[in-house]
């Protein structure tokens, strides 16, 4: 997991730097573990077919591509940063060992979740306005400025002082903004809305209770859930 974590970090770090010999050394060796981590879990896998269709394992199958991509690559690494940016995917990945083995992400889960939809989407967006958009829009030169765009866009906060005038870059906002208003209305509903716990009720199939539920709301059979001593 502290693996995940990093790589999810330094390709957010990363992605405005262009073609440093350091970077794309690390990208080499970031890929080669990826890859080795990937080849292993394949190995031991019960069901490899069911393991290739998921989502997070095909990501890294597409990051490794990209990463390998990049030395042998001319001038023009937009697409492949892109790709690279992938790897956020398997925040879901972390998501689901921190669902298992800590009590706090399990209380709130649904505004961890929401709020790590967000994030991905943010950053996704950002390294895809940057590499496609940066340098051809006015006041969009940095992926700090692409962050920003993203940001003030998917609020509806809208300044003006970046605007997309071609129509590849106008298509991006609205996409940004239909999709991003929709995951921050998610987000501020989960942390206003009382928090619901994963218990599957055994009459009816119920997954999200109440913490304190003793009795299922929909069929109104008898609940046993863990509170692991949480009121």
């Amino acid at each position: 997991m502290a693996f995940d974590i990093a790589t999810i970090v330094f390709f957010i770090a990363t992605t405005p730097i262009i073609r440093q010999p350091w970077v794309i050394a690390a990208d080499l060796v970031i890929a080669m573990i990826i890859a080795a981590d990937f080849a292993a879990r394949l190995w031991i896998a019960e069901n490899r077919a069911k393991f290739l269709r998921r989502i997070y394992n095909l990501a890294d199958i597409v990051v490794v591509v990209s990463l390998l991509t990049i030395p042998f690559a001319g001038t023009n690494l937009a697409l492949l940063r892109v790709l690279r940016a992938l790897r956020l995917i398997h925040s879901y990945h972390v998501l689901r060992d921190l669902r298992r083995d800590t009590a706090f992400f399990r209380r709130h889960e649904d505004t961890v979740l929401a709020a790590v939809n967000l994030f991905v989407f943010v950053f996704l967006m950002s390294s895809v306005v940057f590499v496609l958009r940066g340098g051809q829009e006015a006041g969009l030169t940095s992926y700090v400025d692409a962050i920003y765009f993203t940001v003030t866009t998917l609020t509806t906060t809208g300044y003006g002082d970046i605007a997309m005038s071609t129509p590849m870059g106008r298509l991006l906002s609205v996409a940004i903004m239909i999709i991003g208003v929709a995951l921050f209305f998610r987000l501020a509903q989960a942390i206003v809305a009382p928090p619901k716990v994963r218990y599957t009720c055994p009459e009816c199939g119920l997954s999200r209770h109440d913490r304190d539920a003793v009795h299922c709301k929909h069929c109104g059979h008898e609940l046993k859930i863990e509170t692991e001593g949480a009121t």
